[in-house]
């Protein structure tokens, strides 16, 4: 028994007319995803990272060559405020992780692009990232990971719409 079984156990003592199964999946799924947090951001800290610097460098880095992308298409792929996105930009600027560039399609505005530190940077970091995140689903069998992964999406679609 875990504790999310001790609370949807006492939630059917004390309201015994409520149906608490999604009490206790929704609960699992944040409790899951505090305990993947802690590790990430382990992973990210051995690379003088957190989650929002790790996000802006690996999105530049899977944008592909030549690694560029403009403040607006960055907002776009993380899905942040502006102001928000400045300060990352900022903080990596300032680590030598990412450059500003005028744009050559339009001198009113920039790019925002890796350094060959950066790149370098994020290429050991996502590997790591990687490795931790397969360690967390190590003790599933493949067919638990595939299922896993099919139950997660049709979640996430329910609650999209």
């Amino acid at each position: 028994m875990d504790h999310v079984d001790f609370i949807t156990q006492q939630w059917g003592q004390e309201r015994p007319d409520l149906d608490v199964t999604a009490m206790g999946i929704i609960g699992r799924v944040a409790r899951l995803y505090l305990a993947y947090q802690r590790e990430m951001h382990k992973t990210f800290a051995e690379f003088g990272l957190n989650a929002a610097k790790f996000d802006v460098l690996a999105t530049l880095r899977r944008s592909g060559a030549p690694y560029t992308l403009s403040p607006g298409d960055l907002l776009k792929a993380t899905m942040v405020a502006s102001g928000t996105m400045t300060n990352r930009i900022d903080r990596l600027e300032a680590d030598g992780l990412v450059k500003r560039e005028v744009n050559p399609e339009d001198s009113r505005s920039f790019l925002v692009g890796l350094t060959e530190e950066g790149f370098a940077l994020i290429d050991r970091a996502v590997t790591a990232h990687v490795e931790t995140q397969t360690r967390l689903l190590s003790e599933m069998s493949g067919q638990d990971v595939e299922t896993f992964k099919v139950l997660l999406s049709k979640a996430q679609l329910s609650a999209d719409s």
